[in-house]
């Protein structure tokens, strides 16, 4: 399913017009975002967790070379799906 798929999907399920619909992704999708940004995590209960993972600074060895670099410490966005989401798509 690819956004205007997902869109379509929204306006369908709650009533609202495609325009509507998209304005609800795009401000949810922009929630969510600043949110992580600001290392806060999203929970939604029945659904899932958003959350900001770190990882720490590593060494790590350049395949084609073999030499060995630093990798710098970083942030990435991180999804948790919760358990009714899990059982409903394991039925």
């Amino acid at each position: 399913m690819n956004k205007q798929e997902l869109v379509a999907a929204i306006a369908e399920q709650s009533g609202l017009s495609r325009k509507d619909a998209d304005a609800a992704l795009k401000a949810f999708v922009e929630v969510v975002s600043g949110a992580l940004k600001d290392g806060d995590r999203v929970q939604l209960i029945g659904f899932g967790t958003f959350e900001v993972s770190e990882r720490g600074a590593r060494t790590g060895r350049n395949p084609r070379s073999g030499e060995t670099i630093e990798i710098a410490a970083s942030k990435s966005p991180k999804f948790k799906a919760g358990k009714a989401l899990r059982d409903l798509v394991n039925e």
